[in-house]
């Protein structure tokens, strides 16, 4: 059985940092592309980063310079690194590989 289960959120100053979390079970999560979505409060789903099965990294617009994807193959874990946060990442982040998805960590940036 798949299950992604995200961890890392919370509250933040703008300008902060969290390192979000995805651990993944029932399949080799290196050997797939893994992505990042985010949805904000009264919005709809926005796609935040992707990593490849090669490693290969792209990111959003919004997002780009200050997120990294990154992976950890022997522990079947993907990693959203979040740097010089503002408040208009405020949103429920979720891991995804298609068509699973795992249930969210809220990560709220705010003074």
């Amino acid at each position: 059985e798949v299950q992604l289960v995200e961890s890392g959120g919370g509250l933040v100053q703008p300008g902060g940092s969290l390192r979000l979390s995805c651990a993944t079970s029932g399949f080799i999560s290196s050997n797939y592309g893994m992505s990042w979505i985010r949805q904000a409060p009264g919005k709809g789903l926005e796609w935040v980063a992707r990593i490849t099965s090669g490693s290969a990294t792209t990111y959003a617009d919004s997002v780009k310079g200050r997120f990294t994807i990154s992976r950890d193959a022997p522990k079947n874990t993907v990693y959203l690194q979040m740097n010089s946060l503002k408040p208009e990442d405020t949103a429920v982040y979720y891991c995804n590989f298609n068509p699973w998805w795992g249930q969210g960590t809220q990560v709220t940036v705010s003074s």
